[in-house]
């Protein structure tokens, strides 16, 4: 069984398994976080990932996310709302 030796920013050095952690990516870097439950104290933890870090992680079999940083704002989703009303194939909207 494969072992992941990482820090808690409380307890200091941790061992976890593939599936204690999880990988946040952006969907344009090869960088990103990978985040875990400390399982000495609980607590929540927050790592960087550089693509290095990432490749491993993978290879590993932790699983991941795709992050988006940048929130949908209030006005795409009013156009978005408006689009539908107009749009003859709303499913096209998708496609954008």
């Amino acid at each position: 069984m494969t072992t992941i030796k990482t820090t808690c920013s409380l307890c200091g050095d941790v061992e976890l398994k593939p599936a204690d952690l999880v990988l946040e990516l952006s969907p344009s870097e090869e960088e990103g976080t990978y985040r875990f439950t400390c399982p000495e104290c609980s607590g929540l933890e927050r790592r960087p990932a550089n693509a290095r870090v990432v490749s491993v992680l993978l290879a590993t079999g932790v699983s991941y996310q795709i992050v988006r940083t940048d929130p949908i704002t209030e006005a795409e989703i009013g156009n978005f709302v408006a689009a539908l009303h107009t749009e003859k194939d709303p499913f096209r909207l998708l496609t954008n």
